[in-house]
């Protein structure tokens, strides 16, 4: 019974079947930190994933936070005092002066010393600890931390990439409200440092997927399941190379399906590695993107409060990927696979596709196999008795790590007295989630924009781009006769298919060239509209275009009869250098002869109105000047 009035405790969507409250931590510093030249371990990894994250627009599904980095008191929750301050001096330029402290703490190769060490724990501390805080007080169902999730630091020494243990004082903060708390690790490499941390305890069950024999760092075997009032609640799974999609789906679901029915927790926390994907740099599994993530919508679906961290992973384009997917499926979100244009869009060349491929390595992991070992957890799982529950006791106010009610209260208290008149502020904008029944987006672009949601339409760039040319060349729509015209439909195309997201710096300085050559080439018809204004009337003008019209039907033959009347030559040159309607007007000036004479000889430069009129015989001419002449007479009258 109290089982199930603990169960109905936490928001009201996890009770309901209303969309789950995602909290996203990020600090922007997180990706400025780097391990030595060469190292496999890569902090950048984190920016690149919430780059896709902003460019997805699934910052509208959630809220935003930069959690205060984790102080030395909080984590000295779990690790020792000395091996703290160890890591808060040494830096990379006295580290001379700690030899025998990095032999003892284990710092040196994997774990070498960087400049920003203290500070890049403390970040990665300070998100887990803050979700967990989130979650004790029901302010969300999920809370997400990519840069978390270093399962293998000790109580007093680093170890594989990893100095402070996160997860521990993530599960130290969510143990003072719930009494039971599972931990899920998909890493590749077992997690040893969260199993060490709570072996003999039965309020936490460590879960872990992982490979195992003759692999970092050697643990995990079968048989290791936790000692004294903590047996049979350390579960491993070891598994051999080559894993894949289906066999992991055989084997994760059972198990952890066995370990909600018998263990009964009241939060999750769930380590997602991406060293278990394949092709990464050190993993040896072969999981695609919709394997891995496969294990994080099943953990989602059993709606308890959820702390989901960041973890392995070395080849940085699948681990961007495969948390903005991930993440997706936490806010519920559906993801187009083909990749918005973003600033680090040239790390997923050459298929600019959100996706990660299995390869064909051979999977070494027989079904046989699988099925015995799954059959030897759920029976280590039987063993655990009744679900453990804990002493009635005042839970402390103030948390380990994170803030407050109160705190929280304080801070949105000063950010409205600070900004008055501003609608939107940062603050504001961070903690906003977009409502699915909204008509239109928000009007808050320039926020948006200014925390790298850059993306301005929906479209994105086509995974078969490349193959446009040729589709073109092989569709069945006619040729237009006139080359002119197949270039503006070429263009129109380009301009229904242009995404501004896909433009690189190099697209845009080509487009700015070809707008000012364009620009020069409708310049140069214009001085010519603007000659034939000041040598002729508006009105003449005006029927030139009709009386060309006729006259472009007949061409070439008419200079053989102008050939026979050599008196009439110079009549017939006058209009051939220019249309029938200006030498008409340049002649009404009667007392100035001689401009008209000379003006016909400037435009020259019309060729194709040589061509029109040379077929025009003597008859029209005389007639059509006789008519322009008794037209023109009067006007100077007036």
């Amino acid at each position: 019974m109290g089982d199930s009035n603990m169960a109905q405790l936490g928001s009201v969507a996890l009770n309901g079947t209303s969309p789950k409250k995602v909290a996203y931590f990020y600090d922007s510093d997180i990706g400025n930190y780097a391990y030595v030249t060469g190292h496999p371990m890569k902090p950048h990894r984190i920016r690149l994933a919430h780059s896709l994250i902003m460019q997805y627009n699934l910052y509208q599904k959630m809220e935003i936070y930069r959690a205060k980095p984790a102080t030395r008191g909080e984590m000295t929750q779990f690790h020792t005092d000395d091996y703290i301050d160890f890591l808060q001096k040494v830096t990379p330029d006295n580290m001379d002066g700690y030899m025998r402290e990095q032999g003892k703490y284990n710092v040196g190769d994997d774990c070498p010393v960087f400049d920003g060490l203290f500070e890049f724990c403390g970040i990665s501390a300070g998100g887990s600890m803050e979700g967990a805080a989130r979650l004790n007080r029901q302010k969300c169902d999920i809370a997400v931390n990519w840069a978390g999730g270093l399962h293998h630091a000790k109580k007093c020494e680093a170890s594989g990439f990893c100095y402070v243990n996160d997860i521990v004082l993530g599960i130290l903060e969510l143990l003072r409200f719930m009494k039971r708390v599972l931990y899920i690790d998909i890493d590749v490499h077992h997690g040893d440092g969260v199993e060490e941390a709570f072996y003999t305890t039965d309020r936490v069950m460590t879960v872990s997927f992982h490979k195992y024999g003759e692999y970092f760092p050697g643990t995990g075997e079968l048989r290791d399941v936790g000692i004294g009032q903590g047996k049979h609640y350390s579960v491993n799974f070891p598994l051999r190379d080559g894993i894949t999609d289906d066999s992991y789906k055989s084997i994760f679901e059972p198990v952890i399906e066995n370990v909600m029915k018998y263990y009964q927790p009241e939060a999750v926390v769930l380590q997602c590695g991406g060293d278990s994907l394949s092709g990464d740099r050190l993993g040896c599994f072969n999981l695609s993107m919709d394997g891995h993530a496969n294990c994080v919508n099943y953990v989602k679906s059993f709606g308890l409060p959820t702390l989901v961290l960041g973890g392995g992973g070395y080849t940085m384009r699948n681990v961007a990927r495969t948390w903005a997917f991930e993440t997706g499926v936490l806010v519920g979100q559906d993801m187009e696979r083909s990749l918005p244009y973003n600033e680090y869009y040239e790390y997923y060349a050459p298929d600019f596709e959100l996706n990660v491929r299995s390869s064909n390595m051979e999977n070494s992991n027989s079904r046989e196999y699988l099925e015995k070992i799954t059959a030897a957890v759920v029976d280590n799982l039987r063993q655990t008795g009744p679900a453990p529950s804990v002493q009635m006791q005042d839970v402390p106010r103030k948390p380990f790590g994170g803030m407050t009610d109160e705190e929280e209260a304080e801070l949105d208290d000063l950010d409205e007295d600070e900004n008055k008149d501003t609608r939107m502020t940062e603050h504001r904008w961070d903690k906003h989630v977009q409502n699915d029944a909204e008509f239109e987006a928000s009007d808050d672009e320039d926020m948006s924009r200014a925390n790298g949601a850059t993306r301005l339409k929906a479209n994105k760039r086509t995974f078969t781009d490349f193959r446009k040319g040729e589709t073109d060349v092989e569709s069945d729509n006619a040729t237009p006769r006139d080359g002119k015209s197949n270039d503006n439909g070429k263009e129109q195309a380009d301009e229904d298919t242009h995404d501004v997201n896909d433009d690189t710096i190099e697209d845009i300085g080509a487009m700015q060239e070809a707008d000012k050559e364009f620009a020069r080439d409708e310049e140069l018809p214009q001085p010519e509209k603007q000659q034939v204004d000041e040598d002729g009337d508006v009105g003449m003008t005006d029927s030139a275009p009709v009386e060309e019209a006729p006259i472009k039907k007949e061409e070439v033959e008419p200079e053989t009869a102008s050939e026979p009347r050599p008196a009439e030559k110079p009549v017939a040159e006058e209009p051939a250098g220019q249309e029938p309607p200006e030498p008409a007007a340049e002649k009404t000036p009667a007392p100035e002869p001689k401009p008209a004479e000379a003006e016909p000889e400037k435009p020259a430069e019309a060729p194709e109105a040589k061509a029109d009129e040379a077929p025009v015989t003597e008859a029209m001419e005389v007639d059509e000047k006789d008519k322009t002449k008794d037209e023109k007479e009067p006007s100077p009258a007036r």
